[in-house]
């Protein structure tokens, strides 16, 4: 590949990714770093560093700060979790979306959830409460704290006409985030909101996403009962 073609990142990573495979560069050797390699490719220095950030996303490099970068010793495959849009799962289901915003506040993150999100005690977030209908039964009671700091166009908006879960994806793109799941005995009030019965198992996947190092949202959701979770390797 001559330097004419090497003008994204995508085209770096693709040409990293060869020189992996075919054994160029094995596993446990240090690469060149990435300004030797932003001269090599004809490219800047950032392009690089997208490129192989998202190889080391992947598992195939290990980068260490300051100490460079190398190839895995044994990569690692990993499960790739993209935030859905509940109404698109619900509809491919051929099933009818329905919504409704249970409330809406500005306050004060509880400490758990702005350690989460890495505030500042003085922030205050707006709290989302609603619930997700297919066919006009529940399907998911969500929980969101939403960082205006972060996504002040998200003020102007009327959450009971946009599921926050959509809008979010659309107009505030992130960089990073974590996900938990786990699975959780339904309580009295959750009980009430998914119509089910105390003591039921529910599904609950916890998730922050972040635009660099700024939090942009915390959002708990509670599947009713029945939900199955699908994601591709």
């Amino acid at each position: 590949m001559n330097n004419a073609e090497i003008n994204n990142w995508q085209a770096v990573r693709s040409e990293v990714l060869s020189r992996i495979q075919n054994r160029q560069w094995k596993p446990g050797d240090l690469i060149p770093n990435e300004a030797d390699l932003a001269l090599e490719f004809g490219c800047a220095r950032a392009t690089v560093n997208r490129a192989l950030q998202a190889l080391a996303e992947n598992g195939l490099l290990d980068r260490r700060r300051k100490a460079g970068t190398r190839v895995a010793l044994h990569p690692v495959r990993k499960a790739t979790l993209h935030i859905p849009i509940i109404r698109h799962e619900i509809e491919d289901r051929k099933q009818a979306y329905s919504y409704a915003l249970i409330s809406s506040k500005l306050d004060k993150p509880p400490p758990d959830i702005r350690a989460q999100m890495g505030l500042r005690a003085t922030v205050e977030c707006m709290q989302l409460l609603a619930l997700h209908l297919a066919d006009s039964r529940p399907y998911a009671y969500e929980d969101r704290w939403l960082n205006v700091e972060a996504v002040p166009a998200a003020s102007k908006v009327d959450f009971e006409i946009n599921n926050a879960n959509e809008w979010l994806v659309m107009n505030a793109p992130f960089t990073a985030g974590d996900i938990t799941l786990s699975a959780k005995q339904a309580n009295a009030p959750e009980a009430k909101i998914l119509r089910t019965t105390i003591g039921q198992a529910l599904f609950v996947m916890d998730r922050n996403t972040r635009n660099v190092d700024v939090a942009i949202t915390s959002v708990k959701l509670t599947f009713a009962p029945g939900y199955q979770l699908q994601t591709t390797i």
